[in-house]
């Protein structure tokens, strides 16, 4: 077990001694014993009820943001926890490590807000971010919908003014958090005659009450069961224009493609920390299992096919760690953002699907972590952008 700590610690594949991510320091590893302990204690256990009812409890947000877990990266000023997003990035990385992925803190915490923190005027970061990092508010943000997918410039949900207000109609599909929500970002046209430059982002903080809107149906997938995924509906819900990110209309898709790589990033971070826990449970699984009067481990191919995927773990992490440095410097770039959610969204269901081949029948048992990490895997080449656009995007700076 002192082994497996110090792995889950240091961020590196195989051999703890190995190789470690150049950005933890002390604070970060003693926020990743925090989080840790929470996850596997408070979250793990439960993870099957939350699958069931298809989302988490919600006193879980309140209690992460009581141990400080909700907002990290946003401002002391506003209630968070004044850190980077290497804090973000050590959250994940225990959350996967755990096997704790009901509470879709990457959303919440490493993107809603920083459209706020970012674009927002001084009294909607007083009165929205300390909400987020103490839990009171779950946030979503809601861009995709029914007929759009990934072409954001092509959304007909709209918001028209009238008076002080703005009236919002349309649907949403596929909102993480949805079904909780509190506070939703809204991608909306707030000139439909136009196409990027007709983006808004507006805040709406809603509940089951609110007139105008509406949550659909918890959607069934494939995997992440016990994450919320919901479709949300407005019809007519009025928002106050001052809930309007940014100085003016139209500045939504910009604010989008500006906050899109740390998004992006974050499915990296989310990727290399599945394919860590996937070699180390294979791993693990191999020497324990014994077939044909030995263990696993001690045929050639199980060793090469582990070899193989610690390769591929090791250049994963380091790959990510130079975009975590790069991106705590304010350097990381669209194209790289891009290339690294695509290539490790990619090799993450590869190592995975090779890893549970290694556990034979075991690995189709939902009670194996691999089983669920095959399942949760899937996605991760899909959202953020499909994997399709990212090869777009990289392929305009050859």
């Amino acid at each position: 077990m002192q082994g497996e700590a110090e792995v889950t610690q240091t961020y590196g594949a195989s051999h703890p001694a190995a190789y470690r991510s150049p950005w933890l320091d002390d604070d970060l590893r003693a926020v990743g014993e925090l989080a840790r302990t929470f996850f596997t204690k408070e979250v793990a256990p439960r993870e099957e009820e939350f699958a069931e009812q298809g989302f988490p409890d919600r006193q879980l947000w309140r209690r992460a943001g009581e141990l400080g877990l909700a907002g990290m990266s946003i401002p002391e000023d506003y209630g968070g926890g004044g850190g980077t997003f290497a804090h973000e990035a050590v959250l994940y990385t225990e959350q996967i490590k755990a096997g704790a992925p009901s509470l879709q803190l990457a959303v919440h915490s490493g993107i809603v807000p920083h459209y706020i923190v970012a674009y927002g005027t001084e009294e909607q970061k007083r009165r929205w971010l300390p909400k987020l990092a103490s839990g009171e508010y779950v946030g979503a943000i809601a861009m995709t919908e029914p007929g759009t997918g990934s072409d954001l410039q092509s959304i007909t949900t709209r918001a028209i003014p009238d008076g002080d207000e703005y009236v919002i109609s349309g649907a949403k599909t596929f909102i993480t958090n949805g079904h909780l929500a509190d506070l939703v970002i809204i991608a909306a046209k707030t000139d439909p005659g136009e196409g990027a430059k007709g983006v808004s982002l507006i805040v709406a903080e809603v509940s089951d009450d609110t007139e105008g809107f509406q949550r659909g149906r918890l959607l069934r997938k494939i995997g992440q069961h016990s994450q919320d995924t919901a479709e949300l509906f407005f019809d007519g819900l009025r928002v106050p224009r001052e809930n309007l990110i940014g100085t003016e209309e139209g500045q939504g898709f910009f604010q989008l493609m500006m906050q899109l790589p740390q998004e992006r990033l974050i499915i990296a971070v989310a990727a290399i920390g599945v394919i860590e826990a996937a070699v180390e449970a294979a791993t693990a699984y191999t020497k324990e299992r014994q077939a044909f009067g030995k263990p696993l481990f001690a045929m050639q191919n199980t060793r090469f096919e582990l070899a193989d995927c610690a390769t591929i773990a090791r250049i994963g992490r380091v790959f990510v760690d130079d975009c975590i440095v790069k991106h705590l410097r304010g350097e990381l770039d669209v194209s790289t953002a891009a290339m690294a959610k695509s290539w490790l969204s990619e090799q993450q269901c590869e190592v995975v699907d090779r890893c549970l081949q290694l556990f034979g029948g075991y690995g189709y048992m939902l009670e194996y972590p691999i089983a669920r990490m095959f399942t949760d895997s899937r996605v991760q080449k899909i959202y953020g952008g499909a994997n399709e656009v990212m090869k777009e995007l990289v392929s305009r700076t050859l």
